[in-house]
């Protein structure tokens, strides 16, 4: 028999009845019976209950070991009587009557419970991460993670896509967020930069003649830390040669629908194709580039309603500026005065001045009929409040709020109500995954801080129309390739069609304020390359880390990461980071300046 076991703690059952086994793992929970005791051992597999005897060799040793020691156990498979099975385990209708153990590794007092896992402060859990690990559903997430790594990988290789491995040292790339900079010492005074992504290589790659690419990529973001993003993540980074944008979509769609499908738990799963949704119209329905579809409240615009009415609040802001609007929520099932406040309070707690409403209710002693309430209806009088009704196609028991200004800077708080009513209300059908696509992303924008046109997206995206856009239209007015996969109100991945020539791009930076010396000193490795001969070529590249959060249900891609940062990019584990040694500071050329404290 070997050493440390015959089976593992997830692996006996009812047909092993009567066999010797040899056990080894963690003490989960003990419980004294009167003179029995018994102990639910725990491995990486599962549960098995143990049953000791006080005449057990052992038995005084492990009556006094603590939760979570290491412990090794001969003893012999029975099966339980049938008012004893425990169905909730695989293991439950049998025990091993323990005929010798031995303590392999005694475990000290525990800083946090691993049995129950109660809720615990994040920073003892992180500072002790190997123990929270050790808990049944931070340990099946990380098991998750793995298998759907898996699972992408040989979906990847079926569709012809081959895994090729990027450069982690490279150069600094100005892709919209703060690298990480990695000092050279055989160059002293310059710096390696680490990947916010494979962008240019796996574009390379495309000039390289290779067709179909993927990588299970790790990328470094010094950004602002929140619960769906992290320092450090992972991507399904994809490129393909020769393709359009529903090429790419094509290949992405069954992927995401059979990996959700198999790991979703059995919720819905939306069939392919996606729905496609514009930018533009997407932020007019929902207030957002980044839509939960399980929502089923979509905003119109009312302005007309409400222009030279008498509810002057909003007929002043529409006479003020051509661009205002006046937005509407609509609430099934929100009618009533109580719902309306809370909203109104919410709205004020957003640093808004509140929210507008109506509501309808059946009359007070009727039992059919319907009528408006709230002080906007009294305001727009019956036969503005009733055609609003009929846009909107609400019935008694159902109300509409309204944003009013400029849709350009009060989009997002307006999708946040719709997500507030949508909640609060209900509405939301929690029990599917929701996919689509965001497409026809403007390539530029206003660039307030600067005074200037930017990039809105990515640089290195077709614009729709390909020079003759650029030329002719409004830089604001531009289309490009550029898409989001979006699931459940989270964006799990951008991509775009590749601007793969070499007089548009540098026109493209050029209408963004970048001059072509800036192009070469940043990107010359990729322009050089398009020079001679690149393929039309497209990719996308989806968050790992995002796609396991939603399949495990969580809302923190903590609880899907082995060994996560905190909010404050630590690692309080290993103390990272961490002060170098004045020896290192000087074979990398380098003396820190750190800032002066008022």
């Amino acid at each position: 028999m070997h050493i440390y076991r015959s089976h593992t703690c997830g692996a006996l059952r009812a047909t092993d009845d009567q066999a010797a086994v040899r056990l080894s793992g963690w003490v989960h929970r003990k419980r004294d019976h009167g003179g029995l005791l018994f102990i639910d051992l725990r491995d990486h597999y599962g549960l098995t209950q143990l049953v000791f005897d006080p005449a057990t060799p052992g038995f005084d040793k492990v009556e006094r070991v603590r939760a979570e020691s290491v412990i090794r156990i001969d003893g012999k498979v029975v099966k339980r009587t049938s008012d004893t099975i425990n169905a909730n385990l695989p293991t439950g209708e049998v025990e091993v009557q323990v005929t010798s153990v031995e303590v392999l590794s005694e475990a000290a007092e525990l800083p946090l419970p691993v049995f129950g896992e109660p809720e615990y402060p994040e920073e003892i859990r992180l500072k002790n991460r190997f123990l929270d690990l050790r808990r049944e559903t931070l340990h099946k997430n990380i098991v998750l993670r793995s298998r759907v790594i898996q699972s992408i990988r040989n979906r990847m290789v079926d569709q012809g896509f081959l895994e090729y491995q990027t450069p982690i040292l490279t150069a600094s790339s100005p892709e919209g967020a703060r690298d990480f900079l990695v000092p050279s010492r055989m160059h002293p005074g310059k710096f390696y930069a680490l990947p916010q992504a494979p962008q240019q290589f796996k574009q390379l790659l495309m000039v390289s003649g290779f067709d179909r690419y993927f990588q299970i990529a790790p990328c470094f973001r010094d950004e602002d830390l929140r619960a769906d993003r992290s320092l450090e993540f992972y991507q399904l980074d994809v490129e393909m040669s020769f393709v359009t944008q529903e090429d790419v979509f094509a290949s992405i769609e069954p992927l995401m629908h059979g990996l959700f499908t198999e790991f979703g738990e059995g919720k819905r799963v939306s069939s392919y194709p996606f729905q496609r949704i514009p930018y533009r119209e997407s932020i007019a329905k929902y207030g957002s580039d980044k839509p939960d579809l399980r929502n089923p409240i979509e905003m119109q615009d009312v302005s007309e309603h409400f222009r030279g009415s008498g509810f002057k609040v909003f007929a002043s802001i529409l006479e003020a500026d051509a661009k205002n609007k006046v937005w509407a929520i609509p609430a099934k099932t929100g009618g009533s005065r109580a719902f309306c406040d809370r909203m109104n309070s919410w709205a004020q707690g957003e640093g808004q001045k509140g929210l507008g409403y109506i509501f309808w209710r059946t009359p007070e002693g009727a039992t059919e009929g319907i009528e408006p309430s709230g002080p906007v209806a009294k305001n727009i009088g019956d036969e503005r409040t009733e055609a609003l009704r009929g846009q909107l196609g609400l019935e008694a028991g159902d109300a509409v709020f309204f944003v009013a200004g400029n849709p350009d800077e009060f989009y997002k708080f307006a999708g946040l109500a719709r997500t507030k009513v949508g909640t609060d209300l209900g509405l939301v059908d929690e029990d599917q995954f929701r996919f689509c696509w965001i497409v026809d992303f403007p390539m530029f924008e206003w660039n307030d801080d600067e005074k200037k046109v930017d990039f809105s997206h990515n640089p290195f995206s077709m614009p729709q129309g390909e020079m003759e856009a650029l030329l002719t239209k409004d830089p604001l007015d531009i289309l490009a390739y550029q898409y989001d996969i979006v699931c459940n109100g989270y964006e799990l991945c951008s991509g775009a069609i590749r601007n793969h020539k070499q007089d548009i791009m540098l026109k493209a930076f050029e209408i963004a304020g970048y001059d072509e010396a800036f192009v070469e000193a940043q990107f010359g490795g990729m322009l050089n390359a398009f020079k001679y001969g690149a393929p039309p070529h497209g990719g996308l590249a989806p968050g790992i880390d995002r796609i396991v959060m939603l399949l495990a249900g969580q809302t923190a891609i903590r609880e899907i990461i082995a060994f996560p940062l905190n909010q404050q990019g630590q690692d309080v584990m290993m103390s990272a980071p961490s002060e170098a040694l004045d020896k290192q500071l000087k074979e990398l050329s380098i003396r820190t300046a750190l800032p002066i404290k008022v």
